[in-house]
């Protein structure tokens, strides 16, 4: 299983490079996993073991490693949920991630430390919709996934609250 998924990550990056993100999801489609590979920058929204699209992506500032506590600025690595959807937000709506699981409140306890929380998946702040993908030059977050205002617009309307999404190195 381990080699299908890579091989299907493989074949995704191929063809998001190749192709561009210009593709659209059909309407009616649903997403029922998010799957983030920190490293590639890059997030998939799937249906199975289908590829609805490929996103190239923005995450925390200090991209290197799980987030382990409040104002390490990374993204957090592991099996989460998408819990709320937030249209009013200091960014371009965002899909709340169900951050901090148990293992990640257990070690923030084990080490005297807050966990942090409040990481989404988001479009861009509020009143700077007009950097479009250029905000993807660098990794600017406080440990989020932040994507276009409208590439926003298209995971909102895809992907419920309850999708599973695994957010891996």
């Amino acid at each position: 299983m381990e080699h299908l998924q890579r091989l299907l990550v493989f074949v995704a990056l191929v063809w998001c490079a190749a192709c561009g993100n210009h593709n659209h999801i059909p309407d009616g489609a649903k997403a029922n996993r998010i799957l983030v590979y920190k490293s590639a920058h890059t997030m998939m929204l799937l249906n199975g073991t289908v590829v609805l699209k490929t996103y190239k992506i923005a995450i925390g500032r200090s991209p290197v490693g799980p987030k382990t506590q409040l104002g390490d600025h990374k993204t957090p690595e592991g099996n989460y949920t998408i819990d709320a959807k937030k249209s009013a937000s200091r960014f371009y709506r965002a899909l709340h991630i169900s951050y901090p699981n148990l293992a990640d409140r257990q070690h923030a306890e084990r080490n005297g430390v807050d966990p942090g929380g409040d990481v989404e998946i988001h479009g861009i702040q509020n009143g700077l919709s007009w950097m479009g993908s250029l905000h993807r030059t660098i990794d600017w977050t406080d440990g989020c996934v932040a994507v276009t205002d409208d590439e926003i617009d298209e995971i909102w309307r895809v992907v419920d609250v309850g999708t599973p999404i695994e957010i891996r190195p």
